[in-house]
């Protein structure tokens, strides 16, 4: 059967669209994707456009549709892992706790696959040769470490992000939740689910609201 090169223009152009779409909507991870989702939607969006595009018997009509389809379940899978936990536990997965207080959790380890050999690959590469130095450490679900080490002047992570206090950059500062709710209202806003960034440098607090 004769190829229709002006039908496969038209599908190809369609699928560059939506792609450029999708990633102008549901964010630019997508380029880089860091979780199960991102990659799931690039994969099966490559396999529509790669897999459909060529099939003459496949109009532009119903390429479209599925496109649009494809669109519509990624944006409720989206939503939903946005908007409920138990959803971004499922298509996301939970990140895993290693490390706590200088000591290796060594059945969390087991869980999330990782070797001893692998997890002190991970801390050589940043910089760090002893578990013992380590206030928190989470394998992550996309294979990398955040680790919080236990030096107050090393803090490298938000003590708020996304509305949520960390409760390990409180301890390591011997603060508490209900103290960094006393300094979130003195500079101005309701609570702590009012801050989208919060950052403790120099011993100084620095909040960036959703709202300035």
């Amino acid at each position: 059967m004769q190829l229709d090169y002006t039908q496969l223009f038209i599908k190809f152009a369609l699928g560059i669209l939506t792609l450029i779409i999708q990633i102008n909507v549901f964010g630019k991870s997508n380029l880089a994707p860091t979780t199960a989702l991102d990659q799931l939607q690039n994969y099966v969006l490559g396999g529509i456009i790669g897999g459909l595009i060529y099939n003459p018997s496949i109009s532009i009509l119903q390429f479209l549709l599925v496109l649009i389809l494809w669109t519509l379940v990624v944006f409720i899978l989206k939503f939903s892992r946005d908007h409920n936990n138990w959803v971004r536990g499922i298509v996301d997965g939970k990140p895993v706790q290693v490390i706590k207080n200088g000591k290796v959790l060594v059945g969390n380890c087991m869980k999330a696959g990782i070797s001893a050999n692998e997890l002190m690959f991970k801390l050589r590469s940043r910089g760090i040769y002893s578990v013992e130095k380590i206030k928190n450490c989470i394998f992550e679900q996309n294979g990398q470490l955040t680790i919080i080490e236990n030096d107050e002047d090393n803090i490298r992570f938000p003590i708020i992000s996304d509305g949520q206090a960390n409760i390990d950059v409180l301890e390591l500062i011997h603060k508490d939740e209900t103290w960094l709710e006393q300094e979130v209202k003195k500079a101005g806003y309701n609570s702590i689910n009012d801050i989208f960034l919060g950052e403790y440098i120099d011993g100084k607090l620095h909040f960036t609201g959703y709202t300035n």
